[in-house]
């Protein structure tokens, strides 16, 4: 199986401090997410400027993410090549995906 393009990339995950939202989670999910990772209003991830904590590599790169078998639920909507994405890669100065998204 192909190596997904979030894994050369990450750039979603370090676009801004207001983006990494609980949304629908519930109070199971986010027990298992380490504190250290919730931000102080607990209404999120905790960034480091604009780069979500659990974040690990080089964006554009390789990354990959510290928590991803319990990641947040807006993370686990993320698509390769949707509107969002192409929006992040933009910032970051990557170049659009080809091949996936809507």
């Amino acid at each position: 199986m192909a190596e997904s393009p979030c894994q050369a990339c990450g750039a979603c995950c370090a676009y801004s401090s207001n983006w990494p939202r609980f949304t629908t989670e519930d109070d199971a999910a986010l027990d298992r997410i380490p504190a250290d990772l919730v931000n102080e209003k607990l209404s999120g991830m905790r960034c480091e400027g604009e780069r979500c904590a659990a974040l690990q590599g080089k964006v554009g790169i390789a990354t990959s993410c510290g928590i991803y078998a319990i990641r947040p639920e807006v993370c686990r909507t993320c698509m390769p090549g949707d509107a969002e994405c192409a929006m992040t890669r933009k910032k970051h100065g990557l170049p659009a995906l080809s091949g996936f998204g809507a």
